[in-house]
């Protein structure tokens, strides 16, 4: 039996290594406290939603073959739960049954084995029961498809019969078996008998003729008893090995169940914590890589809407628009607006729901991140040189198809120097094929790119007010020479600007 929760048609392979940038992704777009939540302080649950977010789907029938089981499971989080509440049970209970025996012969093998058997037949025998109970609650693919592989595989008529080969191995009356003699009386060809041919009464009263032939030895006979043992392992031998791979395929099912749910199980995290918060919540629409496609509504940044009540979201259309340049006011939500979009891109290409009243976009291939980083005083060159070798080590990776979003990149040092690298990169990375979302301050960057490229580009621009204060909503404007910085400045000299110049803050 598969689980096939994750893909249609094969296994998620929760063994692949992690994408090469996943550090910088986790860092950049603040995915650790999204992983967080996710995970409820349960380290499997981390790894496994770290695991699955990161490996993004390209295929859309593949996304949306997630986003309906994930439906499902928000339509009906309690049997989810259950659910894998039985597979963690599961594994739980073999471990248990390890536990009690470490003996490599064949007699100690078998013993485990169905020591296992027998308590993972319990949690089958439930895992059936749930499908008998509430397999009519689902639509989706993956859930109805489960549900029934367990009411057809997992039938009374199979179970009760695996439960009565378990009961004859445990061997209570001891084990029959046959062996002939080889050429050098030695014995060949051991055959395990199931059941023990017990005396009836005639022979017992010499009525009829023996049919067994019985022998004891001596309770110090050590050297007796080895041979008794020996002669055990030799007749069960391929009986054990046989019940250790019947453990150890049910024991995988679990597995995989386990992990499989436990990805939807983190998903519900989340989404109970984002919605306690009254944030919008949406399956986004997925379309295919080209062209490209980017629109959303009141799309927010998922991290930060899981650590304050005070998110602005953002309305854009960049559909058709290969590069997004975002400029304007300083801590004007240019870098949140960047996250949120990022966030949006790797949520959706795992199948989950969004920050947002509604998304359309298209797949990408894979997702890239080059942030401004703090200095770091251990660095042994200088900022320029650091975010160079960074874009350089994206460049080994990326791809056609990719989305590389840039935050204040290239900004370490003048005007002109750094307004052209940052032009030569995105030429570079939009004649490959890629898309591209670019915060900046540099305004010769981002107005040669208005010139030369109008209908290829869609510019935003954090707007500030009259009086300093900023909106955090980006709008439709082309870039300006100023990010108005002296606000900030201001500020923390305890001074406000307004229309008829500065005043001091307390005056407020």
């Amino acid at each position: 039996m598969k689980a096939h929760l994750l893909y249609a048609g094969r296994d998620f392979d929760f063994a692949a290594e992690l994408p090469a940038n996943h550090a910088d992704l986790i860092q950049d777009l603040e995915l650790g406290t999204v992983l967080q939540t996710m995970a409820a302080r349960d380290k499997f649950l981390l790894d496994i939603s770290t695991r699955v977010m990161l490996a993004s789907l390209d295929d859309p029938d593949d996304i949306r073959y997630r986003q309906q089981i994930l439906a499902d499971c928000i339509a009906e989080p309690e049997i989810i739960r259950q659910m894998y509440g039985i597979a963690l049970g599961a594994l739980q209970d073999k471990r248990g049954v390890w536990g009690y025996w470490a003996s490599q012969r064949p007699t100690g093998i078998l013993s485990g084995a169905v020591g296992q058997l027998e308590v993972l037949v319990v949690r089958l025998r439930e895992l059936r029961q749930l499908a008998d109970d509430q397999a009519g609650k689902f639509r989706s693919a993956g859930l109805v498809t489960l549900l029934q592989s367990l009411q057809r595989d997992l039938d009374d008529e199979y179970l009760d019969t695996v439960s009565s080969h378990l009961r004859q191995l445990r061997f209570r009356g001891g084990e029959l078996i046959s062996a002939r003699l080889g050429r050098d009386n030695s014995g060949i060809d051991f055959v395990l008998r199931s059941g023990i041919t017990r005396r009836g009464w005639k022979e017992r009263v010499g009525i009829e003729p023996r049919s067994v032939y019985s022998f004891s030895i001596a309770p110090r006979d050590d050297a007796g008893a080895q041979a008794l043992e020996a002669i055990a392992d030799r007749g069960i031998n391929l009986v054990a090995n046989a019940a250790a791979q019947s453990a150890d395929h049910v024991s995988s099912y679990f597995t995989m169940l386990r992990a499989e749910l436990g990805f939807y199980v983190g998903c519900l995290n989340l989404h109970a914590a984002l919605a306690a918060r009254n944030q919008p919540l949406t399956f986004p629409v997925v379309e295919p890589a080209s062209p490209p496609t980017f629109s959303c509504a009141d799309l927010r940044d998922a991290s930060l809407a899981l650590r304050t009540d005070r998110v602005v979201g953002n309305d854009v259309d960049a559909d058709g628009k290969s590069l997004v340049v975002i400029t304007g006011a300083n801590s004007g939500g240019k870098s949140t607006f960047l996250r949120s979009a990022g966030l949006a891109q790797l949520m959706m290409q795992c199948g989950m729901f969004v920050t947002a009243s509604a998304v359309r976009a298209s797949v990408c291939r894979q997702v890239f991140t080059h942030f401004i980083r703090e200095e770091d005083p251990n660095m042994v060159s200088g900022r320029l040189d650091e975010e160079l070798k960074r874009m350089s080590a994206i460049a080994d990776q990326i791809g056609p198809g990719s989305l590389i979003l840039f935050n204040e990149s290239f900004a370490a040092t003048n005007e002109r120097e750094g307004s052209e690298i940052a032009r030569q990169v995105v030429r570079a990375l939009l004649e490959a094929g890629m898309k591209v979302f670019f915060v900046t301050h540099q305004f010769d960057f981002a107005d040669s790119f208005r010139r030369q490229r109008p209908g290829d580009a869609l510019f935003l621009r954090a707007p500030r007010q009259p009086d300093g204060r900023r909106t955090f909503k980006l709008e439709v404007a082309d870039p300006l020479p100023t990010s108005y910085g002296q606000d900030i400045y201001y500020r923390i000299g305890g001074w406000l600007p307004d229309r008829d110049g500065i005043r001091p803050a307390e005056a407020d």
